[in-house]
């Protein structure tokens, strides 16, 4: 009797032990990242349709329902009220004319406005028109719209508003209202009869979103543009165009309405492996003022995963004057701190090679870290920060050199001057990318990665000389699901 006691104990105990074993949390996966976006499952690719509404930023995205492989694109949602947690929504757009081909007249990639004076016709009450303008595959520019904040669309029976022509491969339109002239200007990726020469950018007019008139063309680039009117140095008495390509890179300059005029030549944006198909965000309220954009980080891995494509993580865009001319320089945006947990802070530490304990960060583990450091030179020939390190590995190396002013990261390598004889690094660190902002956003490197899941240590090293640690922060960062 005592024994079969013993043994309903025992079972009790295991059956409590087992209810109690924390299950696996979904977008816990080993190599999902953790503060990046991604989609619940399958394939996504370029950010489309970015656009702010009534408390809520949209975010559209290529996306492949039915496999981890680009093809058949569909518009997938997810909604945010503060760009960082996202909540997924059912897909916005399926592909036109009812097409079941990998590619004709599928959802490819454009943006999305505000239809704010009800032109298409379309408004039901106090609530705005949302519209979306994008390209169908072979199919020509087309329009869909919402009139119950994006929770579903409609296709306008006019489509195309902008033909197929077979010899240009127009696509990816970015579309916004110009003030001074009171129409709308669609920033258009075009091939001009056929002429791979004259890949670029042409932009068209219209005043009803319907009827598109053409006004000029600007070579040199290739797939997703974006232009944008941005302060340099935040004054509003001294504004620029940017004109920006699927890649991240740009030309300053002026815009009237139908031409763009270059003041500068084309400059790199990102020094990274993987970053592309950039969109800014369309109707952020005046009083936030920024101009937000985000990227596809093209050629990431996830081994094992359900899905395939993570976003980098908002940006705030500026324009800052330096002896060299106007660069644009990109930042994470201040919402990032929401995501902060307790950290580490260390302030005025003199390092120099050789003496003991030297690593400075050796009591934080993590594989979701930002670090923002301030940097003084001194006499070092190098310095840098090995994150996802391990006993097995050496993990993956942030070097800044101080021989070459070169700052470089798996593999990548950035110009970066000192500044007064400092640099400073702001590094976002997640389970599957790197992004470093070096100088206040001046350089900027986005990259993916991938390490195996115990690797979590970091060390921070210096050779050949001082290097003084003004002030670095490091925050444990948590996750946008919890």
């Amino acid at each position: 009797m005592q024994s079969s006691v013993k043994s309903l104990i025992l079972f009790g105990i295991i059956l409590l032990l087992i209810a109690a074993k924390p299950e696996k949390k979904p977008f816990n996966e080993d190599y999902r990242p953790q503060f990046h976006f991604t989609p619940e499952k399958n394939w996504h690719n370029d950010p489309n349709g970015l656009i702010y509404y009534d408390g809520e930023y949209h975010l559209f995205y290529q996306h492949n329902p039915i496999g981890n492989e680009w093809g058949y694109m569909h518009w997938g949602h997810a909604i945010s009220k503060d760009l960082v947690h996202w909540e997924h929504f059912p897909i916005a757009l399926y592909p036109d004319e009812n097409s079941t081909d990998e590619k004709f007249c599928t959802e490819f990639s454009g943006c999305a406005i505000v239809d704010e004076n009800n032109i298409l016709g379309f408004q039901e009450g106090a609530i705005k028109t949302l519209v979306a303008i994008y390209t169908s595959y072979q199919c020509g520019q087309r329009i869909a719209y919402s009139t119950d904040k994006g929770r579903t669309w409609e296709k306008l029976d006019k489509n195309p508003v902008i033909p197929f022509d077979e010899k240009d491969d127009a696509r990816d339109p970015k579309v916004f209202w110009y003030e001074p002239t009171q129409n709308y200007v669609m920033a258009l990726y075009r091939m001009p009869d056929g002429e791979d020469a004259f890949k670029g950018i042409s932009f068209y007019t219209s005043e009803n979103l319907i009827d598109w008139t053409y006004q000029s063309h600007v070579p040199g680039y290739f797939e997703c543009p974006d232009l944008i009117e941005l302060p340099v140095n935040r004054r509003p008495d001294d504004k620029r165009w940017v004109l920006i390509d699927g890649d991240g890179s740009y030309m300053i300059g002026q815009f009237d309405g139908k031409e763009f005029t270059p003041e500068s030549s084309k400059m790199r944006g990102d020094y990274g492996k993987n970053y592309y198909a950039t969109q800014t965000w369309n109707n952020i309220p005046e009083e936030d003022g920024r101009t937000i954009q985000i990227a596809w980080m093209r050629g990431c891995e996830f081994p094992g995963m359900p899905f395939n494509g993570q976003m980098n993580f908002p940006c705030e865009l500026s324009l800052r004057k330096y002896k060299e001319g106007i660069r644009l320089v990109r930042n994470p945006i201040k919402e990032i701190e929401l995501l902060h947990e307790k950290g580490e802070h260390f302030k005025e530490k003199n390092l120099i090679p050789g003496l003991e304990n030297k690593n400075l960060l050796r009591g934080i583990k993590g594989d979701c870290l930002h670090f923002i450091g301030t940097f003084d030179l001194k006499t070092v020939n190098s310095f840098g920060i090995m994150v996802r390190h391990s006993k097995k590995s050496t993990g993956t190396e942030i070097r800044y050199d101080a021989t070459k002013n070169a700052l470089s990261c798996l593999g990548q390598v950035a110009p970066l001057q000192p500044e007064d004889g400092k640099i400073k690094l702001e590094i976002l660190l997640d389970r599957t990318s790197i992004e470093i902002f070096g100088n206040d956003g001046k350089v900027v490197m986005t990259s993916g990665f991938t390490a195996e899941p115990d690797m979590q240590n970091v060390v921070l090293y210096n050779t050949g000389g001082e290097l003084y640690i003004e002030q670095l922060e490091v925050y444990p960062m948590k996750s946008i699901y919890e």
